[in-house]
């Protein structure tokens, strides 16, 4: 590669490349880890998806009623909770976050673990030696710089680093369609008591007005349905606005509603194609401003509501999957697959967001397959995080190795922080006492690790 870059003299032992869901994560493990990290982030701020795309709250995974993802993960909701950021619900339920206040608990644990962070810096290409990287040439105000270290985490949630490092990755399903992308936003100044009156009356139960969950699907049996259809016929929305409509509270920020919508046009589903991301937020924004006019006409409690939050990044939902050691398959989500090398337990369902909508928007929630069980789950190997061809480099998170069914399961926020716990630990191991070679660490002390730590494994 012939570009005009600098290499700076400092080097680390990790470079983690995207301070999102899993990278943050990863960086803050392996700074504790005693590892000398750097996280590169395009972003202002760390967490991602979870505070860059407002994807909130955390969706559950439990297994017979208990966390599956603990470790740095309780630690995050515990520090917000402290911030007034995090709550409980009725229920038991500690998903319930404020995604500005996530920004705040990220800073501090990556600092406090002694990691570096390089905000608004986007990652350009990985320098090779044969099978090794070697350094990472990144660009921002500094213009085109290489940094150096021994073991590299693609955090992107897109596999660059590994893309450009020649791994071979897949994308999409059988036809190259990825999943629907989404544009998150708020609504502030909803008066809750009234709506969740209102919603209680019309087959929507809630547990309070500080923790309300509504939503309409279209054809899904959704007590919203006949609003949507008036609002179609009047012109406030349009049809496919209906195909994934969802709404949260936000803890510390009463009166304003988090919504899981709108899902973009289907035609702009790769979120590797800086066109399609583009036009995305333009359509999202619009979308936002139906959705905006439908709940102040046909909510009660919204009539003055505004638009407080448009997410600054386009929620992605998968693109690129890498090839790694081993692929996880949706056969062994059904079938609880366990593996020697586990570093995750997942019990969340097979959660495809089609971009075709209609019967297949959302998978089956039931069935006979041992993992329908309440106290099923099924694990995650280390070997999905382990990309083919290349020595010392580690993917956890969305672009872990895995079918794109089973991509579907395995993406939210939790088990992205778990894979990238896991990956931070034996990244510094891996720069401490093996030439950075990530497939030398030994997985059985890496668990007990993740273990000491507070993790299931």
């Amino acid at each position: 590669m012939s570009l005009p870059y600098r290499t700076l003299e400092r080097r680390w032992d990790v470079i983690v490349a995207g301070g999102g869901t899993a990278g943050a994560v990863a960086g803050i493990a392996a700074a504790r880890t005693g590892a000398r990290v750097l996280v590169v982030e395009a972003q202002g701020s760390l967490g991602g998806t979870g505070t860059n795309a407002w994807v909130t709250p955390l969706m559950r995974n439990v297994s017979g009623g208990q966390n599956l993802n603990r470790g740095l993960t309780e630690e995050i909701k515990a520090r917000l909770r402290e911030r007034g950021d995090g709550a409980i619900d009725p229920g038991g339920n500690d998903n319930w976050f404020n995604p500005e206040g996530l920004k705040f608990v990220l800073d501090d644990l990556l600092h406090e673990a002694g990691a570096e962070v390089l905000f608004h810096t986007q990652v350009v290409a990985p320098l090779l030696d044969k099978e090794q990287i070697t350094s990472l040439v990144v660009h921002n105000k500094g213009g085109l710089q290489a940094l150096n270290a021994s073991v590299f985490i693609d955090a992107t949630g897109d596999a660059d680093i590994a893309a450009g490092a020649g791994v071979p990755c897949h994308g999409g399903d059988e036809q190259g369609l990825h999943q629907a992308m989404s544009l998150r936003f708020t609504l502030a100044g909803v008066d809750t008591a009234r709506l969740c009156a209102f919603l209680k009356a019309h087959g929507q139960p809630q547990a309070s007005a500080e923790f309300l969950h509504f939503w309409m699907v279209w054809d899904r049996n959704s007590s919203l349905e006949p609003l949507f259809r008036r609002a179609v016929e009047q012109g406030v929305l349009l049809e496919r606005d209906g195909d994934y409509f969802q709404a949260f509270s936000v803890p510390g920020r009463p009166g304003e509603l988090s919504f899981n919508c709108p899902r973009i046009r289907p035609d702009l589903h790769d979120g590797t194609d800086p066109w399609q991301l583009s036009e995305a937020q333009v359509d999202g924004r619009q979308a936002i401003t139906r959705l905006t006019a439908f709940c102040q006409v046909f909510l009660p409690g919204c009539e003055d509501a505004f638009v407080g939050v448009v997410a600054p990044m386009v929620g992605v939902r998968e693109t690129r999957r890498i090839q790694g050691d081993y692929t996880l398959s949706v056969t062994d989500i059904l079938d609880c697959a366990r593996f020697e090398d586990s570093i995750c337990r997942n019990h969340y369902p097979v959660d495809i967001h089609s971009v075709k909508g209609g019967a297949k928007l959302l998978h089956e929630r039931e069935g006979q397959a041992p993992y329908f069980a309440p106290d099923a789950w099924h694990e995650i190997p280390y070997r999905c995080i382990v990309p083919q061809g290349v020595q010392n480099l580690l993917v956890p998170g969305r672009a872990a190795s895995s079918t794109f069914e089973a991509q579907s399961s395995i993406r939210v926020q939790q088990n992205c922080h778990s894979m990238g716990e896991a990956a931070g630990i034996a990244a510094a191991w891996a720069a401490y006492d093996h030439h950075g070679r990530v497939r030398d660490v030994n997985v059985r002390v890496l668990q007990d690790e993740i273990r000491r730590r507070g993790g299931v494994v």
